[in-house]
């Protein structure tokens, strides 16, 4: 619940504070409102030609799960004890992804990136995410599933493979 250590909206510049992502990659511009269940951001870079995620063809609607993870992530930061500091999360999955457009450079004013707590416990929570333009018109929509403090697996590099034996 917002209180004065966890203000009830936040600028850009406030909200980088509390997520990894940062520089261009920080997508949200604004916190609109929050409680314990839901978040509610906007954001208004979508448009831009030199958007960190736009491809060839645009900035494909697939992108609004970044646009809703960095919502989860905010929301789990603002949920925490100021004193327990930053918990690594992963997006673990992504379900039931409903597009309701093909891109989202096009459309107009800002998007409203909301996501609602579903449930959830120490090392993971589930979302329910949604994706709108300024006029409530749905975009994309989903569930995702953040699992947190889980360190992953380490790929091995090269050098640690065995080297394959010559067989004459």
């Amino acid at each position: 619940m917002p209180d004065a250590l966890s203000p009830a909206t936040l600028d850009r510049a406030g909200i980088a504070l509390r997520i990894p992502h940062q520089g261009r990659m920080c997508l949200l511009d604004r916190l609109l409102s929050w409680s314990p269940e839901q978040i509610h951001c906007a954001a208004e870079n979508h448009s831009e030609p030199d958007h960190p995620l736009r491809s060839a063809s645009g900035l494909l609607s697939p992108c609004a799960i970044e646009y809703a993870a960095q919502a989860m992530a905010l929301h789990g930061a603002l949920l925490a004890p100021p004193e327990a500091g930053p918990r690594p999360g992963y997006l673990a999955s992504v379900r039931n992804v409903r597009l309701a457009v093909a891109r989202l450079d096009g459309v107009a004013g800002p998007l409203q990136v909301r996501a609602e707590r579903l449930a959830g416990e120490d090392r993971q929570v589930m979302y329910r995410f949604e994706l709108s333009d300024g006029h409530g018109r749905r975009l994309v929509d989903g569930r995702a599933t953040v699992v947190l403090d889980t360190p992953l697996a380490r790929e091995p590099a090269m050098q640690d493979l065995p080297s394959p034996r010559s067989e004459p």
